[in-house]
């Protein structure tokens, strides 16, 4: 217990401290997306960059781990979609953003931090794998089964290659995506490219938690917390399970090295949740709740995980 609580302490000590700055206006609310702004589009993009350098990738892209991690956050946009619509009595469009709620995780601002210091760098290759195709795999998917269940939507043609086009400028797949280029050629960073790109790298866990603490302050919990509470167990319970029943009973992956896609999948919800519901206008309140509420109860889900995987 005391080496679970030495993993996970000081994440959510940031991102208490992070609230509490803003909440009490020692940190000004409008610079909380700079903050997160920052992160998404350089600090981490540098971090994958030089990851992606040095990645073995007999051992980085590892299907029988990214594949599960997938057939859960796929089964969880199902499940929650459909008891959004029998259960509430929501409409289509509107299950499906709640079914979105419960698959997009936080994989950056909370995963990276959470799964360097339970793992360390032996779990980051296969962690930078699945980052780098949880965006543009989760928004297609979502904006596709989006327009097929609206009664409104536009074509099908046109929200694939809308997802696909943002998923390209996505500057953490262009870090990604350059850094497997460099890797593929060889390059090898020395000098200024080297100091600078470490310098922006190292600042991801501290700025992207105090960030994503300071954010907390937009959300309140409203009539829909229930709602929020099924996106939420789906997100930290229910899609690490699915995870973990289809990598070591059903393919015998390793259980040490499955826990690194398992805890990932245990991540609270992803800013993306809140952009994509306000995207097609539907269930806005249910993604605000579920970021608010996940994020809390990750603490003690979180917790639960790695006391069952082993920290």
């Amino acid at each position: 217990m005391l080496s679970v609580l030495n993993v996970i302490a000081p994440v959510f000590i940031l991102i208490g401290l992070g609230y509490l700055a803003v909440r009490v206006r020692f940190y000004p609310q409008e610079g909380v997306r700079g903050l997160i702004a920052y992160v998404n589009n350089f600090a981490t993009p540098c971090l994958l960059f030089r990851a992606m350098l040095d990645v073995d990738f007999s051992t980085a892209f590892n299907i029988t781990i990214i594949g599960p991690f997938y057939i859960g956050a796929v089964a969880v946009l199902t499940i929650g979609a459909l008891t959004a619509h029998h259960l509430f009595k929501r409409r289509p469009g509107e299950s499906v953003s709640i079914g979105f709620s419960a698959m997009f995780t936080n994989t950056v601002l909370v995963g990276i931090p959470i799964m360097q210091r339970a793992y360390g760098d032996e779990a980051m290759p296969i962690v930078y794998s699945i980052i780098g195709l949880h965006a543009p795999i989760l928004m297609t998917l979502g904006m596709f089964v989006m327009e097929l269940a609206r009664r409104d939507g536009g074509k099908v043609s046109g929200a694939l290659w809308q997802g696909l086009r943002k998923s390209l400028a996505n500057p953490i797949l262009i870090g990604i995506a350059l850094g497997l280029v460099g890797n593929l050629f060889g390059l090898q960073l020395s000098g200024l490219p080297d100091e600078v790109t470490l310098l922006l790298a190292s600042t991801v866990m501290p700025v992207a938690l105090f960030g994503l603490g300071g954010a907390l302050n937009e959300y309140r919990l409203g009539d829909t917390w229930v709602a929020a509470l099924m996106t939420s167990g789906l997100q930290l319970i229910v899609h690490p399970a699915i995870a973990w029943v289809v990598m070591v009973p059903i393919l015998g992956v390793d259980p040490h090295i499955a826990r690194y896609g398992v805890l990932l999948a245990a991540m609270p919800a992803g800013i993306n949740v809140y952009i994509f519901a306000t995207f097609y206008n539907r269930a806005m309140d249910v993604a605000a709740n579920t970021i608010l509420l996940s994020t809390v109860l990750s603490l003690f889900t979180i917790t639960g995980w790695l006391l069952i995987l082993g920290a």
